[in-house]
């Protein structure tokens, strides 16, 4: 739950054109878009952008099908399967205990049911005959050695925070495994639907030893197995015929690396490339008018941030991140960095994070959040007030796509105005997944454009983000009073009583302005005519969306 997903997806996204220093004669962003002229492969913005819960269902099947990915996954080892590329493949090879649906939400995967008998017990009954990709068959000693990879330090497992609270994994039955928490935990069996509940063979793993993720097999379960990988270029899957479900549509999956958004929409519109989920939003447009294919909008559960990564400098004080955002210039992003197909927004999660939750406790988490209008000179008042004015900050940016280039571009336009001194620092495609994963790539970075998915349906998986020592919190704030609420909604199993307190959690993320909300922005994906039958949610990072993928005539 991963940027510009880690989601990430924790979800995060991770996603430029070198800003030029010119920037800093720009009176607004909206300018900059307006003198920049057209981007590369652009084609205007998209209206009229309505969500839908799915493609056609495929009517037959195929030999393959061709997907575009941004970057080259370093490794597809499951701990490490933090950001879009790595799950948009291992979705479709190794499996959870439970599933994310193209609804969003949960259901039995390699756990035929999970059980609650009190508040730290939570019991996987796994299914009978599932087969790992080496040919062995699965059993609760397979599924204890894959969570145990999660918690061992050796590893440096993304996922890692998700098992806190687990005091014990523990084979009870040959098909049977039972998980002792040391607290009640609310998010826990919702994270055993991502990568974090990912099952391998425990034989396939030790066998491939250090090159586990990198080369050979992944020895899962999923309806497709990893196939040649050559590196730089691509991934193929083949079709697993042993696979426990209904079997892949497609005899193969082939996920091309195209780090070019130009080249990403021309490989789409030529044919070369059947689909593809983060479309350019500067292709948007064009991909829609093209008559090549459909350009489909869906629940992204996704918001676009600026991220603080560094308080020891200028924006240590607050006065800083609110002039910051108050200077943006949010609707000018949407339309040219978002190519108009997101919703300008001052709240960190979305409203479809907060679906179980009564009215009374959504007027709490959204009323009187910072304004996200301009006021330029109430922004420029409170750096002069912070003492920082000419202070220097560095952004990162990438040439991923105008989600990420366009947001630090207009990080630095709305700096200049403020009297700040905003520096863009170039990051490659590949190299800017390291963001969220290794602290020394970080370093000199005080800020970088972050899209961050949910993994889960619930809006403690982005909040818990700014907890004392949480993964993603990469700022290092603390505040115990905010640990003590992250607690407390952890804690609550049922979502009434957990969301009130999240709501509390939102307003305080709000006012302190850890991460900076810029707008919500929706799944995107494109398929040409050849192909249909994937998902268009976010679910597609842990749901095997490409077995449904077929003939679509």
């Amino acid at each position: 739950m991963t940027t510009s997903p880690p989601r990430t997806d924790r979800r995060p996204r991770r996603r430029g054109h070198r800003a030029a220093a010119a920037a800093a004669a720009l009176t607004s962003f909206a300018l900059l878009a307006a003198c920049s002229g057209p981007p590369a492969g652009g084609g205007g913005n998209v209206t009229d952008v309505r969500l839908s819960a799915s493609t056609p269902e495929a009517r037959g099947e195929i030999d393959s099908f061709t997907w575009a990915l941004y970057a080259e996954p370093p490794s597809l080892d499951y701990t490490v399967a933090f950001d879009y590329p790595q799950n948009t493949i291992l979705s479709n090879v190794c499996e959870s205990l439970m599933r994310w649906t193209p609804a969003l939400t949960t259901e039995p995967g390699l756990a035929r049911q999970a059980t609650n008998p009190d508040p730290t017990t939570w019991v996987y009954d796994l299914r009978q005959g599932v087969r790992f990709h080496d040919g062995r068959e699965m059993t609760a000693d397979d599924v204890v050695f894959s969570l145990g990879r999660q918690t061992d330090p050796d590893n440096a497992a993304a996922w890692a925070q998700v098992f806190q609270n687990v005091e014990s994994v523990t084979k009870t039955g040959p098909l049977q495994v039972t998980v002792k928490l040391k607290k009640p935990d609310s998010q826990f069996p919702q994270y055993m639907a991502t990568a974090a509940g990912a099952v391998a063979s425990k034989a396939g793993v030790e066998e491939a030893g250090k090159d586990y993720g990198t080369s050979g097999g992944l020895a899962c379960t999923g309806p497709f197995k990893l196939g040649t990988w050559n590196k730089g270029q691509s991934v193929e899957l083949e079709r697993f015929d042993g696979y426990w479900g209904t079997k892949a549509k497609s005899k193969k999956a082939v996920f091309r690396f195209l780090t070019d958004p130009s080249a990403r929409t021309n490989a789409m519109l030529s044919g070369e490339i059947d689909g593809g989920y983060l479309i350019p939003t500067e292709s948007y447009a064009r991909l829609r008018g093209s008559g090549v294919g459909t350009l489909y909008f869906g629940e992204g559960l996704s918001t676009v941030n600026v991220n603080v990564t560094n308080m020891k400098g200028p924006l240590g004080d607050v006065r800083v991140r609110r002039a910051l955002s108050l200077a943006l210039d949010r609707s000018g992003f949407v339309k040219a960095g978002l190519g108009g197909a997101g919703t300008v927004t001052n709240s960190l999660t979305t409203r479809a994070a907060w679906a179980a939750a009564p009215e009374r406790t959504l007027k709490t988490a959204f009323d009187g959040l910072p304004p996200t209008a301009q006021d330029i000179e109430k922004a420029r008042a409170l750096v002069k007030e912070a003492g920082a004015t000419g202070k220097t900050l560095t952004v990162a940016t990438s040439s991923i796509g105008q989600d990420v280039s366009l947001l630090a571009t207009a990080v630095q336009a709305a700096g200049t105005q403020i009297g700040l001194d905003i520096r863009l620092k170039t990051i490659a495609p590949n190299a800017f997944t390291a963001l969220f994963t290794d602290p020394q790539a970080r370093e000199g970075i005080d800020m970088f454009p972050l899209t961050y998915y949910d993994s889960i349906t619930d809006p403690l998986d982005l909040l818990q983000n700014f907890k004392t020592g949480a993964y993603m919190n990469f700022a290092g704030y603390s505040d115990p009073s905010y640990d003590r609420m992250v607690d407390e909604a952890t804690a609550a199993y049922q979502p009434g009583p957990r969301m009130d307190i999240e709501a509390r959690l939102q307003r305080h993320a709000a006012e302190q302005l850890l991460w900076i909300p810029v707008a919500e922005w929706p799944t995107a994906l494109f398929l040409n005519k050849r192909i249909t039958g994937a998902p268009t949610t976010i679910s597609y990072m842990y749901h095997p969306w490409a077995a449904a993928v077929g003939a679509a005539q």
